[in-house]
């Protein structure tokens, strides 16, 4: 699987490809540190999944959202962010998103829910799933 990487921060990009390089079936093909250069390389690379950060200079993480699934309507993107999931997961998935992760548990989770949103399920943490329940 091509990953695309998305983050302003240069310690998570590389915390996030030492991730995936530990999950034989995956691999970076691009990382962007911003809103717009994050579009750029979404039109000119292969890329299978994105991981976006929820919070990038220049533009909000739901419009950007909303962006790449407009040009890429079929490809997941999975929003990974600091702020808490109660709150902002339903809008990523509103949006289009195929997922939210927690910064905290990404090294856990940041395979799996790639492998869910491949095959085009929606990825969010047990707890929240927990909640959200039949009755949710």
């Amino acid at each position: 699987m091509r990953v695309l990487i998305a983050d302003d921060h240069p310690v998570v990009r590389h915390g996030l490809k030492q991730i995936l390089a530990a999950a034989n079936d995956m691999t970076v093909i691009g990382e962007a540190k911003n809103g717009v250069e994050t579009i750029e390389m979404a039109r000119k690379l292969e890329w299978d999944v994105a991981i976006m950060d929820y919070s990038m200079p220049g533009r909000s993480g739901l419009d950007l959202l909303k962006e790449l699934k407009r040009s890429h309507p079929r490809r997941p993107v999975l929003v990974l962010s600091m702020y808490p999931e109660e709150l902002h997961a339903m809008r990523v998935l509103k949006a289009g998103g195929s997922g939210y992760i927690s910064k905290e548990t990404a090294s856990e989770e940041l395979a799996p829910a790639i492998r869910k949103a491949i095959t085009g399920g929606k990825y969010v943490s047990a707890a929240l799933a927990e909640r959200l329940g039949p009755g949710g």
